[in-house]
């Protein structure tokens, strides 16, 4: 599957529209309570596209939010804008973001491939499929449910390590192992 890092599809003057409006959203949402409405219909073609994101906030270099979608629900531009919001309001995480934060508030956009299903036959045949630095992961099984983004492989980069913190993450012991259990893989267009 090729990494649309090796291919961005989103054009500088793109990226920078999407940061803009993520931007807008979280201070509309410290003026005004809610996400910035935005029109789809207003923004170029790429940014009218069916597209999964994920907004991630840092403040001073630590995580601050963290909202986004793995099935694409609506054009790129409206979900960055909700997403936004989202990440700086609604992650149950995080207390509200306050207007003070923004100084030193960074905003990272990822933008996702649609996810594709993984075959494997053992846990060691997974970990030997995985592309460290490059696949998200989506892993189910029942209503458990995880999802690492590409990113995260900066802090685990061993994939037996990254698998078995998704895992925990999915509210599963560490050394789970089940014939139920699925996994998706993904990549990112990424930029802040």
């Amino acid at each position: 599957m090729p990494s649309i890092e090796e291919r961005p599809w989103l054009g500088a003057d793109a990226r920078r529209t999407l940061l803009a409006v993520a931007t807008r959203s979280i201070r509309h949402g410290l003026a005004d309570g809610g996400p910035l409405q935005v029109r789809a219909e207003d923004f170029e073609p790429s940014l009218r596209e069916l597209r999964a994101s994920f907004v991630t906030l840092t403040h001073r270099g630590t995580l601050r939010g963290c909202i986004g979608h793995l099935r694409a629900v609506s054009p790129l531009v409206v979900d960055v804008a909700n997403n936004a919001f989202a990440a700086a309001f609604r992650d149950p995480r995080f207390p509200p973001l306050a207007e003070r934060e923004l100084v030193d508030l960074q905003i990272h956009i990822s933008v996702l491939t649609p996810a594709e299903p993984m075959t494997f036959a053992s846990e060691q045949d997974l970990i030997g499929q995985l592309q460290p630095g490059v696949d998200g992961l989506i892993l189910q099984d029942g209503y458990r449910q995880g999802t690492f983004l590409p990113s995260v492989w900066e802090s685990l980069r061993d994939p037996a390590s990254f698998l078995a913190h998704l895992k925990l993450k999915a509210g599963l012991p560490a050394d789970y192992w089940s014939d139920t259990l699925t996994v998706s893989r993904y990549r990112t267009e990424s930029f802040s």
